[in-house]
């Protein structure tokens, strides 16, 4: 899997214009967390060949960036936390021991 480090705010603006045309997912991610460390172990096991860009945010070095998810996207802050990003809106969303793949695909 190859993730893109979401570092910066004009980052969240770059997703937002290029869900236009494709739907791109953001993993919210606490370095401190198990259950967030085993949500991301599982996403990368099951993520295969996509086309779909992946950014990953490092909650604990990127905090402020969360806060901005979460009023950009409408969506309540959790960790860790996936997001698909489809048409400049959260299309989906979920958080812990539900972020499923399988569940992320139908999105994608």
């Amino acid at each position: 899997m190859n993730w893109i480090p979401l570092t910066t705010e004009a980052q969240l603006d770059e997703i937002i214009d290029m869900s236009a045309s494709k739907p791109t997912l953001i993993f919210k991610h606490s370095t401190r967390c198990s259950i967030s460390s085993t949500a991301l172990n599982r996403l990368e096991r099951a993520w295969g060949s996509t086309q779909t860009s992946a950014y990953y945010l490092d909650l604990i070095a990127y905090r402020p960036i969360s806060g901005l998810i979460a009023e950009k996207f409408n969506v309540e802050h959790q960790s860790p936390q996936v997001l698909v990003i489809n048409q400049g809106k959260c299309s989906y969303s979920a958080t812990h021991l539900d972020i499923s793949m399988d569940e992320i695909k139908l999105h994608l």
